[in-house]
């Protein structure tokens, strides 16, 4: 905005229309996966009984699975961490991607605990299977995005996935009327305003045309 080069066709035609429909996609994507196997019923029992009988597998699909979301987050965003620096000539690829990304560990090493607890228990408690499925549903759609170069949130495909599990296992209304979802709606609705209002009044206080 500051520089009158903001590309509004990418913003409006792709960067938007992502923002709102992957979230959407990661609902109804553990929401229609979750449904075949919750609620415990006779044609799904059988599934049940597998997972039961291979709780070690499970443990390590989930390892696994958890892998698969950090290679996502690699795959944008880290890249949207070191976007800024290499557009501006800082740095080149490799040595932001050597400095940003051990600091993604360090800042859940330090900061983290809040949101995993508002992740994995204020909203809905997550067993091995529906925290698998979630991490599982959540990588897949952040991949997707970066294979069409769309900066996506990880948090934002995660906690859609989470209401989804919610809703299935608590109901919509009880989900909906929680305080913790209505927050965080709250923060996804206003700090991307207040995100590009600080940018732009730092570029007139800083910056030169």
């Amino acid at each position: 905005l500051y520089f009158q080069q903001l590309n509004l066709t990418a913003l409006f035609m792709k960067i938007l229309p992502a923002w709102i429909l992957l979230p959407l996609l990661s609902y109804i994507l553990t929401f229609a996966l979750y449904r075949t196997i919750y609620p415990p019923e006779h044609n799904n029992l059988h599934i049940y009984e597998k997972i039961f009988a291979n709780e070690k597998k499970m443990r390590l699909s989930a390892l696994i699975v958890s892998c698969y979301v950090a290679f996502a987050i690699g795959t944008n965003n880290v890249a949207n961490a070191v976007g800024p620096l290499f557009g501006a000539g800082i740095l080149n690829i490799f040595s932001g991607l050597f400095l940003v990304a051990p600091l993604f560990g360090i800042g859940a090493w330090l900061l983290g605990k809040g949101p995993l607890d508002t992740a994995g228990r204020e909203i809905v408690p997550l067993g091995l299977v529906s925290s698998t499925l979630v991490a599982f549903v959540t990588a897949t759609l952040l991949i997707f995005a970066s294979l069409f170069s769309i900066p996506q949130s990880l948090v934002q495909l995660n906690l859609a996935a989470i209401f989804a599990i919610s809703c299935l296992k608590n109901g919509h209304k009880y989900t909906w009327d929680k305080n913790i979802v209505k927050k965080t709606f709250f923060v996804w609705i206003i700090t991307p305003l207040l995100s590009i209002t600080t940018s732009y009044i730092l570029a007139l206080l800083f910056l030169k045309r």
